[in-house]
């Protein structure tokens, strides 16, 4: 399963900054001026869950996705 999401906001207001910290490397520009990021960055974290792990256990299934 998938989760897509956006972070939108004010200019100058360190969106680029959050996105840097979330995918825990410097990937957007983020710089101290206005409309810095005018193009949209793409990135994948990878969240994990320990359910996912107690559901494929109680469906007894080998494989985990």
């Amino acid at each position: 399963m998938s989760l897509s999401v956006g972070i939108v906001g004010l200019p100058n207001v360190g969106k680029s900054t959050l996105f840097n910290a979330l995918l825990k490397k410097q990937q957007a520009l983020a710089a101290n001026y206005p409309f810095a990021t005018i193009e949209p960055n793409v990135g994948i974290v990878e969240v994990p869950d320990e359910r996912l792990a107690k559901l494929a256990q109680a469906c007894e299934k080998e494989e985990k996705l």
